[in-house]
């Protein structure tokens, strides 16, 4: 006798998707961010402790400390005391675009998995977290809290966020998509830019689909100068989150494509392997597009996809960013 399959996040009431969330994140990545880093991107602290030689081929030119040296007429960079305390900040995408999956979680659920991941294992003592979210009807606004009860919170908020066709239009009808009343994700960096006034980290969480330009060459996105001003000050993280779909098209004939943000239909006949081609070619380069806005503006970049095992892939990532701590810049390629 087969037994019935175990039921998907999407299935489980909130307080049941809560609490399989933060056993999945205890179970898998409890410990692993814990220890003498101040978060999800290992680096300095940011307060001064006095001056040491510097070291050719391990420090960065830009921690030198010219006043010493000067007196010294030997070379000096400062040193930082690693800060104990770490307040993360939050920008979730919880725009139409995120409500699309065809695997076991949709997007915005995955988001909200990432969401748990950074807040189980960031929590410590006097470490905050705090949050804006991007949804159908502004942009809610969390500020920057400690406790298990926090985090929960702001997760509940996320699972209950309203989805396309859950709010009424003017005339009292469900709303059938974006509207250009809702914030993107420039109004959500800047309202970062604002309330992250102490140095720490912030975390992006989005499909950044938003006000993408179509020629992959173009001028980058407008949320590319607001992202870079806050990458001046924070560590910034940007969490990429995609569906296998969203790739690739299958081969399953007549299908109605929608675009949920502006809600316009078009049919596809996905039995052309040349459409399917370009189809591949076209999100491949938008994704390369996204990857080096990214890059450039001075975020660290992790993928998520809703088809792969995302605790694994946070797994990786933190790995690959510990590896990389503890390798001098010169052996790096001079890329700090």
């Amino acid at each position: 006798m087969t037994g019935a399959a175990e039921p998907g996040l999407a299935d489980l009431a909130p307080d049941q998707r809560l609490r399989r969330l933060e056993l999945t994140v205890t179970r898998r990545l409890d410990g692993l961010l814990h220890g003498r880093y101040r978060g999800l991107l290992p680096g300095p602290g940011s307060e001064a402790a006095g001056s040491r030689e510097y070291r050719p081929g391990e420090d960065e030119v830009r921690r030198m400390d010219w006043a010493v040296t000067a007196r010294t007429t030997v070379p000096h960079v400062r040193e930082v005391d690693a800060d104990r305390e770490l307040t993360t900040w939050l920008l979730v995408d919880a725009s139409p675009s995120m409500e699309y999956g065809t695997s076991t979680l949709d997007k915005r659920e995955l988001a909200v998995a990432a969401v748990a991941a950074i807040g189980f294992l960031t929590a410590g003592v006097g470490n905050r977290l705090g949050a804006q979210v991007l949804t159908l009807d502004g942009l809610r606004r969390f500020p920057a809290r400690s406790g298990r009860t926090h985090l929960l919170g702001l997760l509940r908020a996320l699972l209950g966020a309203p989805r396309t066709g859950e709010l009424p239009d003017s005339d009292g009808a469900a709303g059938a998509g974006r509207t250009d009343a809702a914030p993107g994700l420039v109004d959500g960096l800047d309202g970062l830019q604002r309330v992250a006034t102490r140095r720490g980290l912030v975390v992006i969480v989005s499909d950044f689909l938003d006000e993408l330009p179509d020629d992959p060459d173009a001028a980058p996105p407008p949320w590319a100068a607001a992202l870079r001003r806050l990458a001046v000050r924070h560590q910034v993280l940007a969490v990429e989150v995609t569906d296998p779909r969203e790739l690739e098209l299958p081969d399953v004939g007549l299908v109605t494509l929608v675009d949920p943000e502006s809600g316009r239909h078009r049919e596809v006949w996905t039995g052309d392997p040349g459409l399917r081609e370009r189809y591949a070619r076209a999100a491949a380069e938008q994704r390369d597009q996204v990857r080096r806005t990214l890059r450039r503006a001075g975020a660290t970049h992790l993928a998520l996809r809703t088809d792969r095992d995302w605790c694994a892939d946070v797994v990786r990532y933190v790995h690959e960013q510990r590896r990389l701590a503890t390798v001098p810049a010169a052996a790096r390629g001079g890329v700090a």
